[in-house]
Formats: C-alpha cells, sequence, structure tokens
C-alpha cells in the first residue's frame, strides 16, 4: 500500500525533483552571516524584483518571515489587526506576543471575504486610550480560508484604508503564487499594495525549504538584524537558495494543475455535501462534515485504510490540498474513493 499513497495532508510535502537537487548540488555558496552568498544574493534579488520592492530577505520558514514583518511595523506593545483565523495568530505558536511583544485584535474569520468597513471600524488612532493599531494583516490566499483568493479591489481599498490612517499593511503571501495564477493579478500589482509581504518556496512550489520577508532595503536591513537575534542566522544558505529560485523558475504556472485537481476532487464530493465547487479557486479543498456520518477523525482514519492522508482540522473539518507530487492516477482514485465513504 505504501507506494499507492496519496497525501492530501500539505503541499509542504513535496520531495525536491532530480532537476532541483541537481541545481542544489552545484550551487555556488558562501556564509550568508557575512552576507557572502551569492546564490541567496540571486534568490533574494530575484523575488524583490517579482514584486517590485528594493530588497527581500531568505528565513527558514514563513513563520520567521512574518514575524519579522510585524515587528517592522508594530513596535512593542502595540496593535495589529487581522481575522481571527490568520496565520500570524492561529498557526504560529503566539509568536507575535511573545517575541514581538505585539498585541493583536481580530474581526471575525471570513477568509478571502474582508469587510474593508469593518477593518476601518476597529483602527484605533494615536493617544487613544487603548493602544493603537499601528498594522493590518492579511492572508493570499487564505489557508483557514479554503485557499480563498481575496479580490484586487478589496486590497486596493485597504491600501486606500492603511494609508489614510497611517498603518502599515502586511501580506502573509505564502500562496501567494496560487492567487496570481488563479485571478492573472501581476506579483509587481499585488506588491504595490503592501509595505511588507511574505512569500513562501516550499507551500506549492516544491522547494524543501525557506521564505523570504520582501519590503524596502531599510527594511530588510533592520529585518536581518532581527533574523540574527531570532536565531535565523545562516551559513551557506546558497544551497537552500538554489531550490527555490529552481522551484522559482519552474513551477509557478504549473500550479494550475494542482487548483484544476482540487476542483475536480471538490467536483466528486459535491453530491455529500460536504463542499461547493464553486468556492474552491485554488488547491485547498476543505470538507465541512457538519451534517456528515462521520466525524473528521473517524473519515480520516477510513481515508488511511484505502492509502489516502488527509488533514484534520477541526472535529467537524478535513482538509485536502493539491500539489506537485500527486499524480493523475492518485487524485482520480481519491476522487472516487472518498465520496463512497460518507
Amino acid at each position: 500500500m505504501a507506494d499507492r499513497v496519496v497525501d492530501f495532508r500539505s503541499d509542504t510535502l513535496t520531495k525536491p525533483s532530480p532537476g532541483m537537487r541537481e541545481a542544489m548540488a552545484t550551487a555556488e555558496v558562501g556564509d550568508d552571516v557575512f552576507d557572502e552568498d551569492p546564490t541567496l544574493h540571486e534568490l533574494q534579488a530575484t523575488v524583490a524584483a517579482m514584486f517590485g520592492h528594493e530588497a527581500a530577505l531568505f528565513t527558514p520558514s514563513g513563520t520567521m518571515a512574518n514575524q519579522l514583518a510585524l515587528q517592522l511595523a508594530v513596535p512593542r506593545g502595540d496593535e495589529l489587526l487581522c481575522d481571527a483565523a490568520a496565520h500570524v495568530v492561529s498557526d504560529e505558536i503566539g509568536a507575535a506576543a511573545a517575541l514581538g511583544g505585539i498585541s493583536t485584535r481580530t474581526w471575525p474569520a471570513v477568509g478571502a471575504a474582508v469587510d474593508v468597513a469593518v477593518v476601518e471600524s476597529m483602527i484605533r488612532p494615536e493617544g487613544f486610550v487603548a493602544v493603537p493599531t499601528r498594522a493590518v494583516a492579511v492572508e493570499q490566499t487564505h489557508n483557514r480560508g479554503g485557499g480563498g483568493v481575496i479580490p484586487l479591489s478589496t486590497l486596493q481599498d485597504l491600501r486606500s484604508l492603511t494609508d489614510r490612517h497611517g498603518v502599515r499593511l502586511h501580506c502573509d503571501g505564502a500562496r501567494i503564487w496560487h492567487a496570481h495564477v488563479a485571478d492573472g493579478v501581476p506579483l509587481a500589482e499585488y506588491g504595490a499594495l503592501f509595505d511588507t509581504l511574505s512569500v513562501c518556496l516550499s507551500k506549492g512550489l516544491g522547494a524543501p525549504v525557506g521564505s523570504l520577508v520582501v519590503g524596502s532595503a531599510a527594511a530588510i536591513a533592520t529585518a536581518r538584524r532581527l533574523r540574527k537575534r531570532m536565531g535565523g542566522g545562516m551559513r551557506q544558505a546558497g544551497i537552500l537558495a538554489a531550490a527555490g529560485l529552481y522551484a522559482l523558475r519552474n513551477n509557478i504556472d504549473r500550479l494550475a494543475e494542482d487548483h484544476a485537481r482540487a476542483r475536480l476532487l471538490a467536483e466528486a464530493m459535491a453530491p455529500t455535501g460536504v463542499v461547493d465547487p464553486e468556492r474552491i479557486r485554488t488547491n485547498i479543498l476543505p470538507l465541512d462534515l457538519t451534517k456528515a456520518r462521520l466525524d473528521g477523525t473517524r473519515f480520516a482514519a477510513a481515508a488511511r485504510e484505502h492509502g489516502i492522508l488527509v488533514s484534520v482540522l477541526g472535529p467537524r473539518l478535513v482538509r485536502l490540498v493539491t500539489h506537485l507530487d500527486l499524480t493523475d492516477e492518485g487524485v482520480a482514485r481519491a476522487a472516487k474513493i472518498l465520496p463512497g465513504l460518507l
């Protein structure tokens, strides 16, 4: 059964391809703490240019990239606004508070359906008796929002809002590549809307490690110092940077295949009532088992018996994520088996 396992738990489970491994093996390297790794320089310059920003900084994880960006935007004791299911507050082990001393308030979890008027009503100005708002963070695409894509018009309205209030705007863009492919919005157009972005190379793009924080040259110079303080200074990281460069050059356009596979699965599952295929825009497929025969744990166990692995996010919530290590045969088998389990 092991050779027939179809693993939908995450798009971070992918293995480097032979071409990526070759790029890693032949990478020119140097000591990044001394800022002397040429391949890392190339990766950082490439990503900064893709988003129309001055600079970028490689980090070991998306959590570190996000937290560096938040520390750049929010002084200790001041406030960040985001949604209640945002990765920066729900999946980063309290890092904003523990590492950055950042106070957070959240609007109700609505995934990609951000209500700009609600965000504006929450902004607290300087001099208010409570802690002042310094930044707003949004997630593109939205993980716990089923891979939803925030519309460009909404992001533009948020940019206008934060400009009016003198508040910074951060994008947790771990899967912004998927939004770019789904909606056709140029990456530089997204980049122009944000003071900082975090972007991930291991979610969907197939690299084994790494994210980057993107921003102005001055911001990234400060982020480099903060990264060292957080234990993120690396040595010959060009080996990892080479994997990232390979991913950017080869694996962005093919994300459309992952989106199509997720939609195929959603259409197969639709008769069971656990998912609306029209809501599946990218590579994340949430299954709402509220009215199903099985709860999340039992559904996952039943799927595992057929060699299909899924993530359980709650008592009645299961998630499937499509990625480049899946095959058409495996996805088709899952589309045939999973509806029958319900």
